[in-house]
């Protein structure tokens, strides 16, 4: 969101609530995220994978032509929502399709995709947001998302949801030894570092920088070497 040309009063709108459009799709994500997850345990991982997705394609479908702030700020939360259903199935999924030999490093490798829009996409969506206009951004995330759905229709194989008697309520989840400290840490990391990437294009002027949000994007999730 960082580039967006300034059209008309709904692009004057949204350049002025750009914060509110990532704000939104955040609150998506930690709202849906739990019970779509929840609820969804049971059925086949396919079929839930190809709505999680044809969700996705639908709420960005909303945003790029939105005729009022509203509307986008609808398609974003509804992105959101099914990207947090998204963001909890590779990991449990993978394991059921690959060969067992390869079910500790398939959860990392079907992940990975996340860390990657983080350090690629972000700069390439407010490049491209900033040479056209912001609704070419949400555009091309709907025909990618075109393409992703008609692979997964293609070439990712069936596996079977979670039985009945294996699935443990939420609060005995949380009860497991270890795991409120993992969830904590997992939010707070999170919520760090979306702001961040919120906020990183005044973040620089405070150090006297002015580059653009794209660059400063692309420099953001350039991988560095440990402290340690």
């Amino acid at each position: 969101m960082g580039g967006i040309t300034s059209t008309g009063p709904i692009e004057a709108a949204v350049r002025a609530s750009a914060g509110q459009l990532v704000s939104v799709y955040a609150l998506g994500t930690v709202l849906a995220a739990i019970p779509a997850t929840a609820m969804t345990r049971g059925p086949r991982r396919k079929p839930v994978l190809i709505g999680g997705l044809s969700g996705f394609l639908v709420a960005n479908t909303i945003t790029a032509p939105a005729p009022s702030l509203a509307v986008a700020l609808v398609g974003r939360l509804l992105a959101g929502a099914f990207a947090g259903l998204l963001w909890s199935m590779p990991a449990g999924y993978v394991r059921h399709i690959v060969a067992p030999r390869f079910a500790g490093r398939a959860p990392a490798v079907a992940t990975a995709g996340t860390p990657v829009a983080l350090a690629i996409g972000a700069p390439v969506g407010s490049w491209l947001g900033s040479v056209t206009d912001w609704r070419w951004t949400f555009g091309v995330m709907s025909v990618l998302s075109v393409i992703v759905i008609a692979w997964a229709l293609l070439v990712v194989p069936d596996a079977p949801g979670q039985p009945k008697q294996a699935r443990k309520p939420l609060l005995k989840v949380a009860a497991i030894p270890g795991m409120v400290p993992i969830l904590v840490t997992v939010v707070a990391w999170m919520f760090a570092h979306n702001v961040l990437h919120t906020c990183i294009g005044p973040y620089p002027h405070g150090f006297g920088i002015s580059p653009d949000v794209d660059l400063a994007l692309l420099i953001f999730g350039v991988p560095r070497r440990p402290a340690w």
